[in-house]
């Protein structure tokens, strides 16, 4: 899968329309919401919070939950944040690692404008 596929562009639609009628300045969890139904609204299959297993040596160690697994395989992570930082794109690479997924969407509602990140699992 290539990392501009035209699942990421359709996700980043929905981010879009989310900004567009919301703005900026509210919590992540009202983004959250609102992408959820955005989200149903253009037939786009996800789970909401999925959460999964961070292994070390292959014991477990902790979990971590994302806040969209789209179609079983895009992560996409929100934040409400003036500006992203490089410490939110090295936690959404390390989340699509620990999740095994080639591909990630980092999601800033807080802004002026929507800032999205695509991400890339290399090690797959």
């Amino acid at each position: 899968m290539k990392i501009d596929d035209p699942l990421t562009h359709k996700i980043i639609g929905c981010a879009m329309n989310v900004h567009n009628e919301l703005g900026y300045g509210f919590q992540e969890v009202i983004y959250q919401r609102a992408l959820e139904i955005e989200f149903k609204h253009a037939n786009v299959n996800y789970f909401r919070e999925h959460e999964i297993p961070i292994l070390y040596r292959e014991q477990q160690i902790g979990t971590r939950r994302v806040d969209f697994l789209v179609e079983n395989r895009i992560m996409v992570e929100i934040k409400a944040l003036a500006h992203l930082e490089e410490v939110h794109l090295v936690q959404g690479l390390n989340y699509i690692e620990a999740f095994n997924i080639k591909t990630g969407l980092l999601l800033n509602f807080g802004a002026r404008k929507l800032e999205f990140k695509r991400l890339l699992n290399k090690k797959i």
